[in-house]
């Protein structure tokens, strides 16, 4: 006899960059503020990305730029100028991913949301940016690094989250494009739902093993409004209906 595991959801928390918004153009400038930093005149978009990556994750980056010969100047100098320019620029440089606020118009009509992100921002600074994209009244909390001793991959801002939302942590969902936020999401208690629209890859991402991979958030809305639950293991034909047309692989 196949179980059926159905799992209440009556929150979401949302990652922000590569899950809302695409910030690309902003780690690319980034980049090229770091080398020229180096006193190098690169577009390595390669190594731009990566950097943002492993910063995410807390991973050293040095490593990166040993054919450059540069050693220490990586944190003195690269580092230094790639933030700045980053900061300067993602909040006016962000663009929404397709349908975006389409399909937080639908979630928000089922769902109380809260938009977490682990960038080094103020609320006044968030909220403007939520303004200028048209996000803003479907979020009825947002929380940022700052906002935490210890931001993702600790529970910390999702726990403040729910707080705010006045739900229960292990009624809730994060949404993510990252490692990180999967791990926060499990630390906390959460379920687990991690998208493709960001810079890491479905094998990276299933590593982590959230509840749910899909394509992007534009999917969300078909597997969470009738039910508000997440089906995480469904009889084998079905699911694999499901998931053939959804693009989506239940963990």
């Amino acid at each position: 006899m196949t179980r059926h595991k159905r799992v209440k959801i009556k929150a979401l928390l949302i990652d922000l960059d590569g899950t809302l918004v695409d910030s690309t153009e902003a780690y690319k400038e980034a980049g090229r503020a770091g080398f020229a930093a180096l006193g190098l005149n690169r577009d390595d978009d390669e190594t731009a990305f990566e950097v943002a990556r492993r910063l995410e994750q807390n991973l050293p980056i040095d490593d990166l730029f040993t054919r450059f010969h540069v050693g220490e100047e990586v944190e003195e100098r690269f580092l230094p100028a790639y933030l700045e320019a980053y900061y300067s620029v993602v909040h006016v440089k962000s663009k929404l991913l397709p349908k975006t606020r389409e399909n937080l118009q639908k979630l928000s009509q089922n769902f109380p949301l809260a938009l977490i992100t682990l960038r080094y921002i103020s609320n006044k600074q968030l909220m403007e940016e939520l303004l200028r994209l048209r996000l803003m009244e479907y979020f009825k909390a947002v929380v940022t690094a700052l906002d935490v001793k210890k931001p993702k991959p600790f529970p910390d801002a999702l726990l403040i989250a729910v707080e705010r939302l006045g739900v229960r942590i292990q009624d809730c969902a994060i949404v993510g494009d990252s490692i990180v936020d999967i791990q926060a999401g499990k630390s906390a208690g959460a379920k687990t739902i991690a998208v493709l629209s960001g810079l890491f890859s479905r094998e990276e991402l299933k590593k982590e093993k959230p509840d749910l991979i899909i394509k992007d958030i534009n999917f969300l809305p078909d597997f969470l409004q009738r039910g508000k639950t997440l089906n995480t293991n469904g009889t084998r034909s079905k699911t694999k209906k499901i998931c053939e047309r959804f693009n989506a692989v239940f963990l």
